[in-house]
């Protein structure tokens, strides 16, 4: 499916899943892939989240002709405008499926991002919290997590990529507001998708099912 932003005049692809039975309404998630990572890149969380019963939309954000992303500079500052941008695609993606798709359950929106994706959910978060109910992060390193109750946060952490500082919440922060931190001893930052091994695909897999029970 190819939606169209006319007020951005911009086209947003979209790839779906969903599964092949269902006994009850599907709950949404909204998966966001990494810079210069294709959309059609994290299968395997988007098949499992069908099995589970929810309905995946997998957004390509980057388009041909969009502005690269900044390397120099604050990358909080120089790459808020992606993140904007992103989360405008995200907020614009979930109300064309509200009209197109009334009878899936938007009391229960999930959001998946990894790495550039994830800042831009954890952006769309902190904006837009009463109409998300869980956020999970693959390894965003800049954009900070939200400080709050609603939506709930899992941040799936690689081996081999820091967050900058303050965008973790600190130990006591993640008590308060019961947001899980988890860090992949064995899985680097760019195995994070497909590319990943059948290993490191099922342990992310059972850290996001348990999560979403």
């Amino acid at each position: 499916m190819t939606l169209l932003d006319e007020a951005r005049s911009r086209r947003i692809p979209l790839q779906l899943y969903w599964p092949e039975q269902t006994k009850s309404k599907l709950k949404l998630a909204i998966l966001s892939h990494g810079y210069k990572v294709s959309h059609t890149a994290y299968t395997f969380i988007a098949t499992n989240l069908a099995e589970r019963g929810y309905y995946v939309v997998s957004i390509l954000h980057e388009l041909p002709g969009d502005e690269p992303i900044p390397t120099t500079g604050k990358p909080y500052e120089v790459r808020m405008p992606n993140w904007q941008r992103g989360a405008a695609t995200i907020l614009y993606t979930l109300q064309s499926l509200q009209k197109q798709k009334p009878d899936l359950d938007f009391k229960h929106v999930l959001l998946v991002g990894h790495s550039n994706g994830g800042d831009m959910s954890m952006l769309f978060a902190q904006q837009y919290p009463e109409l998300v109910s869980q956020v999970i992060s693959l390894d965003n390193r800049r954009m900070p997590l939200p400080r709050s109750y609603k939506p709930r946060i899992l941040s799936i952490r690689s081996s081999d990529q820091p967050a900058d500082p303050g965008v973790l919440p600190t130990r006591e922060e993640q008590k308060r507001y019961k947001i899980k931190i988890i860090t992949l001893t064995n899985t680097i930052h760019n195995d994070m998708c497909d590319e990943g091994t059948q290993a490191q695909k099922e342990e992310i897999n059972a850290l996001i099912n348990s999560f979403i029970q």
